[in-house]
């Protein structure tokens, strides 16, 4: 049975998820990364596009809308009396010199990129990220050198965009080792309690092969860009359910 058949009677065959746990290790770990991909590919392609859609609109609003600026010793300047905010194609810049707009009145923003006092915010797709114009620049920095360094930064995303799905692949992976380990350890309880033959391992490859349904629901929900409501409630509840209608499947151990 090949990965793809694997994947297909994990969707709604508990019996043959049972009959999985005579896979060798190497099949299961393998099972495990193509789910995982498969799993990240809504996440890799909008994170993707919201970084090139991010690049244009900044681009083009640093070229003709962006007020001129200063960061120097690691403070903006500007000769703006009151914060400066733009948006274009779904997407936010703020520029503050005055130290009025604090992080939080963007915090739940999608996409922006906001040029406080001290420090640059960056939000794309919902992921936050903060740095001091120090750790930035030693020097001075204008919005036409701002330009200059957004114009290489393009030319890099072919490079940035491939190593960020790399990162959360492996990101990915980690978190999904650690739910199949923890759902096996709950198995023990499940066939102690139903008296099944089964041990440690047995119970870590049908955990691997349990999570399938739970991993491509989220997986849809995600292309849909539809959040979830108790998410994580609902993929380890379906994971166990489906972990415990495997083990029913198991022979019944004999007495001695």
């Amino acid at each position: 049975m090949n990965i793809f058949q694997q994947f297909y009677k994990s969707l709604f065959s508990p019996k043959d998820i049972a009959l999985f746990r005579f896979h060798g290790i190497g099949k299961t770990i393998l099972y495990v990364f193509f789910l995982t991909l498969l799993s990240i590919i809504p996440t890799v392609f909008y994170s993707s596009t919201a970084i090139v859609d991010s690049l244009n609109a900044v681009d083009e609003t640093i070229d003709s809308e962006l007020p001129d600026f200063q960061i120097k010793d690691g403070e903006l300047l500007t000769e703006q009396e009151a914060p400066v905010t733009i948006n274009k194609n779904g997407f936010a810049i703020i520029v503050d010199s005055t130290g009025t707009v604090k992080p939080s009145a963007f915090s739940n923003s999608d996409n922006t990129i906001a040029l406080l006092k001290n420090d640059i915010y960056i939000i794309a797709a919902g992921q936050e990220q903060s740095y001091p114009y120090s750790m930035l620049t030693n020097g001075t920095l204008t919005r036409e050198s701002l330009s200059d360094y957004l114009a290489s930064a393009k030319s890099l995303v072919p490079i940035i965009i491939p190593l960020i799905a790399i990162v959360i692949y492996i990101f990915t992976a980690g978190i999904r080792f650690i739910e199949i380990s923890i759902l096996a350890l709950i198995g023990l309880l499940i066939k102690n309690a139903l008296r099944k033959n089964l041990q440690y391992r047995h119970l870590w490859r049908m955990s691997a092969y349990s999570i399938t349904l739970p991993a491509v629901f989220f997986t849809i929900m995600a292309s849909l860009q539809t959040p979830v409501q108790n998410g994580a409630f609902i993929n380890w509840f379906v994971s166990l359910i489906i972990l415990l209608l495997a083990v029913k499947e198991v022979p019944q151990q004999t007495q001695k």
